[in-house]
């Protein structure tokens, strides 16, 4: 039968682990030290969508979604989009204009609403009747509207359709948060 008997000093022990966790503290200080003062407080984050794909708008975000790019045309310039909406004109659009639209809610009865969307261009949309529900593919780009900067969506696609159960869309959310570049 065998015996080992360890015997720990327990001053020298807890001085090495100290000077341990010292170094290591001090290690991920002098990381934050860098990055801060010599990436200019630029971090990367890799949260981007890749302009090869195609994000689905649903209903529900769709006005969430419109505001978002709205106040922040740059981070979602590029990004391909797919929706469905009717089409929607006034009397200033060309022939290859007309907004995608939705009717938002005003209240909660469903009683009041408003036209809603993103302006957008397509080479045949004169082949689409005001009022006409379509679903749409295509990217958003920079345009402008009565000399102001606004989004547009440059469309791919477009294919008449039929007209969903319910066709309205909530008010903005308090609570969403887009992230930059991404639906």
């Amino acid at each position: 039968m065998f015996i080992y008997n360890f015997k720990i000093n327990g001053g020298k022990t807890l001085k090495i682990i100290i000077v341990i966790l010292s170094l290591f503290m001090l290690g991920v200080f002098l990381i934050s030290v860098y990055r801060i003062f010599f990436t200019k407080g630029k971090f990367i984050v890799n949260d981007e969508v890749k302009a090869k794909e195609i994000t689905e708008i649903e209903a529900d975000n769709y006005a969430n979604i419109l505001q978002a790019v709205h106040e922040d045309l740059n981070s979602y310039l590029g990004l391909k989009i797919k929706f469905t909406g009717y089409v929607y004109r006034v009397l200033d659009f060309t022939d290859e204009q007309f907004v995608l639209a939705r009717d938002m809610l005003l209240n909660e009865n469903k009683t009041q609403s408003v036209v809603i969307g993103f302006l957008s261009q397509y080479k045949n949309a004169q082949n689409f009747e005001n009022g006409t529900w379509v679903e749409l593919t295509g990217t958003i780009e920079r345009g402008k509207y009565h000399n102001e900067e606004i989004p547009i969506i440059n469309v791919t696609e477009m294919q008449e359709t039929d007209e969903p159960e319910d066709n309205f869309v909530p008010h903005p959310s308090n609570t969403y948060i887009p992230t930059s570049g991404l639906l």
